[in-house]
This record gives structure tokens, sequence and C-alpha cells, in this order.
């Protein structure tokens, strides 16, 4: 800002601006320095005088107030400036922009009119911004890459774990049948058995009826029973008989035998 002051009485401009421009610069200088920069810039706007410093100016005030897009405008405006000086603040606004390409142009047009160490060390500063940029971008492209491509692999993992958990639960389901089909066999063989053995039990006690109660030992009904102890008595009768006629005495009759009451005499019966 001193050095727009010092132009405009270089230049004579102060000689014929009024109080009030002059008043006015005062300001805007005040302003710079108390890195008020938006309210510098407006101040310098508002003066009547046009000259390449005060647009020079402007830009600088624009540029500090992070205004790139109107700082180089203001650049731009401010032909008759020191070309080179011109060119490294357009590369500057550029290079805040991240317009790499742009900054390095400006800047070797700059270093083609006059060798400067500031404008050499922000070419390479922007040379290396551009490569890095251009590494992350590769980076990102390739972590997209990676990403999409893991996005895809676990798409097809998760498809594989769930065709494996419905093969899984498939299996286990057909087990779970096939031990209830199983157990459901057996059940019916075994129910099966129980009524083949009831049957056959059922069958036997139909074979061996129960015997009268009394006649448990013989096996035989009452009265086939009682027949038996009538034919032992003919018998025991018989071996009495015969005992007597081995002793010499014959009976003069025999007992009836078969259905006839014991001691009544047979009329068809002969004597001895």
């Amino acid at each position: 800002m001193t050095r727009l002051i010092l132009l405009m009485l270089s230049s004579g401009v102060i000689l014929h601006a009024g109080l009030t421009d002059f008043k006015t610069i005062q300001e805007a200088n005040q302003a710079y320095e108390a890195k008020e920069y938006g309210k510098s810039a407006t101040l310098l706007k508002s003066l009547e005088a046009k000259s390449p410093q005060k647009q020079y100016d402007i830009g600088n005030a624009l540029y500090k107030d992070k205004k790139f897009d109107e700082a180089m405008e203001a650049y731009e405006k401010a032909e008759g400036i020191d070309e080179s000086t011109r060119l490294h603040n357009i590369g500057n606004s550029q290079f805040q922009k991240k317009e790499w390409d742009k900054a390095i142009e400006s800047y070797e047009k700059a270093l083609k009119l006059k060798e400067d160490e500031d404008t050499k060390f922000n070419l390479e500063l922007a040379k290396q911004q551009k490569k890095k940029e251009e590494e992350q971008k590769k980076q990102d492209q390739k972590d997209q890459e990676n990403k999409d491509e893991n996005k895809e692999q676990n798409k097809d993992d998760k498809k594989n774990q769930d065709q494996k958990q419905n093969k899984d639960q498939k299996e286990q389901d057909q087990q779970k049948q096939d031990q209830k089909n199983k157990d459901q066999n057996k059940k019916e063989k075994n129910d099966g058995k129980k009524k083949e053995d009831k049957k056959k039990k059922e069958g036997e006690k139909e074979k061996k009826p129960q015997d009268k109660k009394g006649d448990q030992e013989s096996g035989q009904p009452k009265e086939q029973k009682e027949m038996s102890k009538e034919e032992k008595l003919q018998e025991q009768e018989l071996k009495r008989l015969m005992k007597k006629m081995q002793k010499g005495k014959t009976p003069t009759m025999m007992y009836q035998m078969g259905e006839g009451k014991k001691g009544e005499r047979n009329e068809n019966a002969k004597p001895w």
C-alpha cells in the first residue's frame, strides 16, 4: 500500500486528486496494515483514479482476503506493472485454486522474463503438488477398484455362505426327517411285535383251557376222573377174586361188571 501511495505521488495523481482521494488512500493503507483486506480493497475501488497500480493493489488486497478469482481479474487489468511480477501473482492465485497446470504456466512465463527465486520455488512446489495430486487420484482409483472388488468378493462370499447355510440346513432337516422315520419304523416294529406276542399268548391260553378247581393235577374233567375211580375199584375187586381163587376159594358167583350195581346178580351169568 505504501508503494501505491508513492506511485501516486510520483505520477502526480495525488496532486490533481482531491483531499477526499488522499484520505481514502490513507484509510485503505491503514486497513491493509490492520489486515482488514476486504475493507482496503473496497476503499481502493472507490478511487476515481484509474491506473495499473490501483488494480495491482486491489488484486493484492483481494488475494489477502482469499478472493482469488477477483484477485486474478484485478491482476489481469494491471497491465503496465512489471510483467514478471504480475504473472507471479496470477500464478499464486491459480496455485491457491489448485489449478496446477495454469499456475505452472504462469510461473514459467514469469521466469522467462526475469529470474526470481520466489517464482522458481513456487514453480517447483506447484509441480510437486500436481504430482502428489495425480498419485492421490491413482491411489483413490485403486482403492475404489479394490473396494469394488472386495464388495463383489463379499457379495460372492455372502452368496456362497448363504448357499452353504441352506445346504447345511437341508442336511439337518433331512437328518431330522431320517431320524424321525427311523424312530417311527422302530415304534411300528415294536408295536407289531407287542401285538404279535399278545396274540400268541392269547392263542396259547385258548389252546389250554383253565382246569376246574380241584382238578388241576390231572388236567381232566371231573366226570372222567370219577370213571377212572370206578375202573380202579373194579380192578381191585378183580385182583381180590383172583387172589381168592388161588387160595382154592371159588365164589359161587361173580359180581356184575360194567354198568350193573355192586351186589346185584346177573340173570344171564353162569356159575363157575
